[in-house]
């Protein structure tokens, strides 16, 4: 294996690291010679080099986690809720905490470090609403993105699909930001993948319209062709990449491209089945 794929020495945080697409995340990086510390609200079952209980609802408790933590090489932000739950509590784990603990870990982070975030497929109308997600990401702290989103709740909309798309932006500003640092930050954006979660997806907004988002490939995505990309963009190997939104979704954003796949009818109806209106 080229050296550049292996993480020999490097001390890698992974936030979400239980189940699904972190928990293979953190396996591949530790496979490949990382010391990996986990952030989670269960226990995984994996014997990882370090774990910390830490519930990303609450800031002291995230303050506190990274402070025994210490500095790290590399961080994977794997953490995410779906619309199932509370909208103040999506709106912390999936984009307050993640802002949160980025900023938190890249301020000690040395040259040469990197950062993967995971985003979603459903986010790929970030676009549309540019100006209110920078609005939002000018907002100084964790307390003010879940206050403005609350502020805003017609804005929103559903807030699964608007963290994802704000975390698409965070990660272009940030890489921006850090890049005089030698610091990389990166995103990815998968489409249905097979996960603990989904059954909470489909609650939400049905198995039919989860398995609109297939694509062309005709399945879901298993986890570990998710964390192999991700884990792949905080490598060495992936030295010249930054600032990227790194779609994985099995040719759906292909369909959309060239339109064989309707992106904004799936998301009229995904809103609808949600109870949002067309203007939010």
């Amino acid at each position: 294996m080229d050296d550049r794929i292996r993480m020999d020495g490097k001390r890698v945080l992974v936030v979400g690291c239980y189940s699904g697409m972190g928990q293979a995340a953190a396996r591949i990086v530790q496979s490949l010679g990382a010391s990996v510390h986990g952030f989670d609200y269960k226990q995984p079952d994996d014997e990882l080099d370090g774990f910390t209980l830490v519930d990303l609802r609450d800031r002291a408790a995230v303050d506190a986690a990274l402070h025994d933590l210490g500095p790290v090489d590399r961080l994977l932000y794997c953490a995410g809720l779906p619309q199932t739950f509370p909208y103040e509590d999506i709106v912390a784990v999936n984009l307050a905490a993640m802002r949160h603990v980025v900023d938190a870990v890249t301020s000690t982070m040395g040259a040469g470090g990197a950062v993967a975030i995971i985003s979603s497929n459903g986010g790929l109308q970030f676009m549309d609403r540019l100006p209110v997600h920078l609005e939002l990401l000018a907002t100084p702290g964790y307390e003010d993105i879940v206050s403005w989103c609350n502020d805003h709740p017609d804005v929103v909309g559903d807030p699964y699909m608007f963290t994802k798309e704000a975390i698409i932006v965070y990660t272009m500003k940030k890489a921006v930001a850090s890049a005089d640092a030698g610091i990389r930050v990166n995103c990815i954006s998968p489409g249905s993948t097979t996960t603990p979660m989904t059954p909470e997806f489909e609650k939400a907004v049905g198995a039919d319209l989860i398995k609109a988002f297939e694509g062309p490939l005709h399945r879901s995505a298993q986890p570990e062709e998710q964390a192999w990309p991700l884990a792949f963009l905080v490598t060495d190997a992936a030295s010249f990449i930054t600032g990227v939104n790194l779609v994985i979704d099995g040719g759906f954003l292909a369909g959309v491209m060239t339109g064989a796949i309707d992106l904004a009818a799936i998301l009229t109806e995904g809103m609808a089945r949600l109870g949002v209106t067309a203007d939010g």
